[in-house]
């Protein structure tokens, strides 16, 4: 790779401001790796920003929704052991613990003894957080896709979800 320098796009960010310092007194660095996930890590905080507050009025954080969604899109009946979810969600089963008894509290899951293992449990959505998690996940769309729409077309989006996957893929 060579030495990075902005391209199209928006005249200067703030990444191509970081980028221009380490320029300025390191001019021997190879920056395109910082211009691109720069960019990611600042992109997915704007936006975990706006989801949250897409996600608020349904009494649920991101940490909630991600329970709640993933119980939701396993399908009937709707149920995960607490160790499934971990795995999913990428989190520990301590703060998975936390998480399910917070949610437990307010009656959008439970959580029984699995009858195939002594030791273990299911957690299961309830009926009324079914509709809710629908309800917030709309709402969490329809604000990437805003952020989406406003700045590329739909060609560009797609490119762009393909050209993430191939990176993440090499990395993950």
């Amino acid at each position: 790779m060579e030495k990075h320098t902005p391209g199209p796009g928006p005249a200067h960010d703030a990444v191509d401001a970081i980028i221009d310092q380490w320029a300025a007194v390191r001019p021997d660095l190879e920056t395109l790796p910082m211009a691109v996930f720069g960019r990611i890590y600042r992109l997915a905080a704007a936006m975990r920003g706006r989801v949250e507050k897409a996600y608020a009025p349904y009494g649920m954080g991101l940490g909630e929704f991600d329970v709640l969604g993933t119980l939701r899109r396993s399908g009937e009946p709707y149920t995960l052991s607490p160790r499934e979810l971990a795995a999913t969600l990428m989190i520990t089963t301590g703060g998975m613990t936390g998480r399910l008894d917070k949610l437990e509290k307010a009656g959008l899951l439970s959580r029984s003894p699995d009858p195939n293992d002594r030791r273990g449990l299911r957690v299961t959505l309830g009926e009324d957080a079914r509709e809710l998690v629908d309800q917030a996940v709309g709402a969490g769309l329809a604000q990437q896709r805003a952020a989406l729409e406003s700045a590329l077309t739909e060609e560009e989006a797609e490119q762009l979800a393909g050209l993430l996957r191939k990176l993440l893929a090499t990395t993950a």
